[in-house]
């Protein structure tokens, strides 16, 4: 069975995340592993436990399983398992991402910027499976499932992705291309000049071999001017999920690494999905 890997540390905006992967792994048959990651430094007894008897072990197998009652209780019949590991968060979280289908994280919030700490931003593109932030959780459903697109191989398989989503969730996808104005300056070191973008017309010929994978989507094509954070977020106020790339060739995809990548996790209004395209060595 697949796995769906929730990284919780008792945080409201981890059983955010909770709640977004065990919703998840019922439309799409995966199994949920709740992992806290328990730094290598910490005592038994802290001075900040429930009482003196109460180990941190403890508290932490009682906070996993107090999250997998949780996760059962919202999707009955989910298989769940939980695990303590012990080391760096995000090291131990890329370890997880290894073996699993998704990784899932929460995020601090639009306002904070912040995604639970620095780990959202180093896991970023580092991750062989997809990494899911969710801010909070899901008010309302949109029925729709936006990908960032700019015809790079990431954002390919960021497109599969998010079709795959839109097909479990009986949703329509939203497939986006920004125009960015042209950049005079030099291009950042890795990814190559900013090219002067396709047309509607070539992005829908590359969709034609999705339409046919999974017709029963509906898939539209949206060919927007302005910057991709804005762009993006605009679209995400009425979007179940934002999908994207984790490089790209200079539209969405390779907005996510650097400082947008911060602009796009903390002004989007619904979860985002970073996806890697299977087999990239860096």
């Amino acid at each position: 069975m697949r796995t769906m890997v929730v990284g919780i540390d008792g945080s409201p905006a981890s059983y955010a995340a909770l709640e977004w992967a065990a919703d998840d792994a019922a439309r799409r048959g995966l199994v949920v592993r709740i992992v806290h990651v328990r730094g290598p430094w910490t005592t038994e007894h802290p001075l900040t436990a429930a009482s003196d008897h109460q180990t941190l072990t403890e508290r932490c197998e009682a906070m996993l399983q107090q999250a997998a009652t949780r996760a059962q209780q919202q999707r009955p019949g989910l298989e769940v398992t939980t695990a303590v590991v012990v080391g760096a968060v995000a090291e131990r979280l890329k370890h997880e991402g290894h073996s699993a289908d998704t990784v899932v994280l929460g995020g601090l919030g639009r306002v904070s910027g912040r995604v639970l700490g620095s780990v959202g931003r180093a896991l970023t593109g580092r991750l062989s499976c997809p990494l899911v932030i969710v801010h909070e959780p899901a008010r309302q459903l949109y029925g729709e499932v936006v990908a960032g697109f700019d015809g790079s191989a990431d954002a390919e398989a960021a497109l599969e992705y998010a079709l795959e989503q839109a097909q479990a969730r009986g949703a329509r996808l939203r497939v986006l291309y920004g125009l960015q104005p042209p950049v005079q300056a030099p291009h950042p070191v890795g990814y190559g000049p900013i090219p002067d973008g396709i047309h509607g017309e070539e992005i829908e010929q590359r969709l034609t071999p999705w339409r046919q994978k999974c017709p029963e989507v509906e898939v539209t094509v949206s060919v927007v001017a302005g910057n991709p954070v804005t762009v993006l977020a605009r679209a995400s106020r009425q979007a179940d999920l934002v999908v994207v790339g984790s490089r790209g060739l200079g539209g969405f995809a390779s907005a996510v690494l650097g400082s947008v990548s911060r602009g796009i996790l903390r002004r989007a209004h619904c979860p985002v999905a970073v996806i890697r395209r299977p087999g990239r060595t860096s």
